[in-house]
């Protein structure tokens, strides 16, 4: 997969260093070549020879290595690799690179460097979302620099939320992804997430507990597979994949819109949790308590989207995966979903509270189709996307 590509590693300061050492070793077993540079504050979680004995080459550190920079050392290093992965990409990297700071060998070689740069951000969850990292981003990807990950979950430490690493096979995948076409190379793909906000009055709402990083993760695993995403999310508390196109939206209605308006498409992944219900007259301001006591809410089912895509006469995509969260009789219940919207696939899990799968890292689900169900065992919505997409590929024959 990687086969004569060099890449140029950037190892920076934080405790998700040390997946840098497995990183290594799988690009190796793809046919990469790594070439490594570790920071000052990379060295304080790794060792240089770790590294290197990993890595097979000498580890580059100093920016003013006197034998290197004979021949301005620097700048040939950071032209020779195909890529540019810099993993962790902390805070402090992101900053200097957004800025066009080059005050260490890492910031200077990708100031010089005029090869693709992928970035694998980590850091404390508050960092991440902190105004200041979240416009050095967005500068970031101006610019041209691809960006995998972060994820969410649990941070060394002990908060919970997006700022973890991406694991090294997600990294692989996203170099993967800028040297081939991927096996969905020309499938365009509509990936539905997060939940729906029904509004009752202009600051009340229905919803449900659904984050939105399953189906997040699937659009992230079909694009690194080479497919053209529309994404199309509701109000989810995890960011959007990057390189997809984004579709925001609020309520049911407006998210069949979207569905509408993306088709035609290849297949189509349903992970949104909408809801099955919106208040028919929403008020224009703010309810308020009376002497009349509780208000009285008259509720409408909202449309089907999965069904309607599903039964579709012309348009419809020749693969509909819809997903089914319950809290009991999950296959049963399921099974019978998959017969009454008319979709192809349903994946199944179970939501109940003891399972920590709503708002949580894993899952643990259940494919069913025509051919039966196949119980996958519990692991990160990560790599239940990345085995989703993979089927799905093998699906439309890719």
């Amino acid at each position: 997969m990687l086969a004569g590509k060099h890449i140029l590693l950037i190892i920076g300061g934080g405790i998700a260093a040390y997946k840098a050492l497995d990183l290594i070793r799988r690009l190796q077993d793809q046919g990469g070549r790594v070439t490594p540079v570790l920071t000052k504050a990379g060295e304080e979680f790794v060792t240089p020879l770790s590294v290197s004995a990993l890595a097979g080459c000498a580890v580059h550190r100093d920016l003013f290595d006197l034998t290197a920079e004979a021949d301005m050392g620097h700048i040939q290093l950071s032209r020779s690799a195909d890529l540019v992965v810099v993993a962790p990409a902390t805070a402090d990297l992101m900053a200097k690179m957004a800025q066009g700071l080059a005050n260490d060998l890492a910031s200077t070689l990708l100031l010089a460097t005029d090869t693709p740069v992928l970035l694998a951000p980590a850091m404390n969850v508050r960092m991440w979302e902190h105004p200041a990292t979240q416009r050095n981003l967005a500068r970031l990807i101006d610019d041209g620099i691809e960006v995998v990950g972060p994820n969410q979950g649990g941070m060394a430490c002990g908060e919970f939320g997006p700022g973890r690493l991406s694991e090294p096979e997600e990294i692989v995948a996203a170099v993967a992804a800028r040297f081939e076409k991927g096996p969905l190379a020309g499938k365009r793909i509509i990936v539905t997430s997060g939940p729906t906000h029904e509004p009752i009055d202009p600051v009340r709402y229905i919803a449900n507990r659904s984050s939105g990083a399953q189906g997040t993760a699937v659009a992230r695993a079909l694009r690194a597979l080479g497919a053209e995403v529309v994404f199309i999310t509701g109000p989810a508390t995890v960011r959007p994949p990057e390189g997809v196109e984004v579709v925001p939206v609020q309520t049911a209605r407006e998210m069949e819109a979207a569905v509408l308006a993306a088709l035609p498409a290849d297949a189509g992944v349903f992970a949104a949790a909408v809801a099955d219900w919106r208040v028919v007259s929403a008020a224009s301001q703010k309810m308020k308590k009376t002497k009349e006591g509780l208000p009285v809410l008259e509720f409408a089912e909202n449309p089907d989207i999965l069904k309607r895509v599903s039964t579709m006469k012309t348009n419809r995509p020749a693969l509909v995966v819809g997903f089914a969260a319950e809290t009991n009789n999950v296959l049963e219940y399921a099974s019978e979903k998959r017969l009454r919207k008319g979709c192809d696939w349903i994946v199944a899990n179970d939501v109940s509270p003891g399972t920590g799968i709503m708002g949580g890292g894993e899952n643990a689900v259940t494919l069913i189709s025509e051919d039966g169900a196949e119980t996958w065992p519990r692991m990160a919505k990560e790599a239940v996307a990345e085995r989703l997409a993979k089927r799905i590929a093998s699906a439309l024959d890719c």
